[in-house]
């Protein structure tokens, strides 16, 4: 089992690619199915049978009209064992090659057992999917710790706004800075929205860290961190290897 630099209590930046840098999801399905592992693996239960369960019970709703292909909350399934974390997810971005999350290690062993069973997951579902075999991620996630309150919030805003900014037209979050925050924001694959209350996928636990290293609580506060980093030409020296290397 891989030895981790960290235990409970840390908080750690986890990250990682497609294998050969190749994209990880392909359609709105396999971005919806992502973040229905975030949410469902995060138990101390392996997980599959809630996902099974959750999307059985979606795709029936659709077929007889009742909800829309995307989601709004991903509600625990009746029948189904109460919730127990095995970390909190601070903040998330998925890209179409990569994705980062910031995560807390709540149990003993915690991170290590959420990530086999997201990227385990995820690669099953794809190659099944796919009708494909192998890997999916090019080898074993990243992981960095972050420790002070500036490292906290330059990271979390790298996650869940710089990240979405990637995917913008060139030059527009210097140009348009309102209106990439706000392409940010409605991301559904960005936690900036969620961050903020603007939507609530069950996804997130941000409440500990944000009272404890005084994360931005609102659009305003969020947005003066973002300015800063963006107009701080030296914030990747700062971030130093908390940041995905090329």
């Amino acid at each position: 089992m891989r030895k981790e630099p960290f235990g409970v209590g840390d908080y750690v930046h986890v990250y990682n690619r497609g294998n050969r840098k190749t994209d990880i999801v392909r359609d709105l399905q396999d971005r919806w199915r992502f973040l229905a592992c975030l949410r469902f693996f995060n138990d101390e239960q392996p997980g599959q049978y809630t996902i099974r369960s959750f999307f059985g019970r979606c795709e029936n709703n659709q077929q007889q009209g009742r909800v829309k292909s995307d989601f709004t909350r991903f509600g625990w399934p009746e029948g189904i064992p109460p919730q127990k974390p095995i970390v909190n997810i601070v903040s998330y971005c998925l890209m179409p090659n990569h994705f980062h999350l910031l995560l807390k290690e709540i149990v003993a062993g915690g991170i290590t057992a959420f990530m086999r069973k997201l990227g385990t997951g995820f690669t099953n579902y794809s190659n099944i999917r796919y009708k494909e075999s192998g890997r999916i991620f090019q080898g074993a996630y990243k992981a960095k710790c972050v420790t002070d309150k500036q490292g906290m919030n330059y990271i979390d805003a790298y996650i869940q706004i710089l990240n979405p900014f990637e995917s913008l037209p060139d030059r527009m979050p210097f140009n348009n800075f309102d209106k990439a925050f706000q392409a940010a924001i409605d991301d559904p694959f960005c936690s900036l929205g969620e961050s903020l209350g603007f939507r609530d996928l069950s996804i997130l636990d941000r409440k500990e860290t944000t009272q404890k290293f005084h994360l931005p609580k609102n659009e305003h506060e969020c947005k003066k961190i973002a300015r800063e980093i963006i107009l701080d030409k030296g914030f990747k020296k700062l971030l130093g290897d908390l940041t995905l290397e090329d």
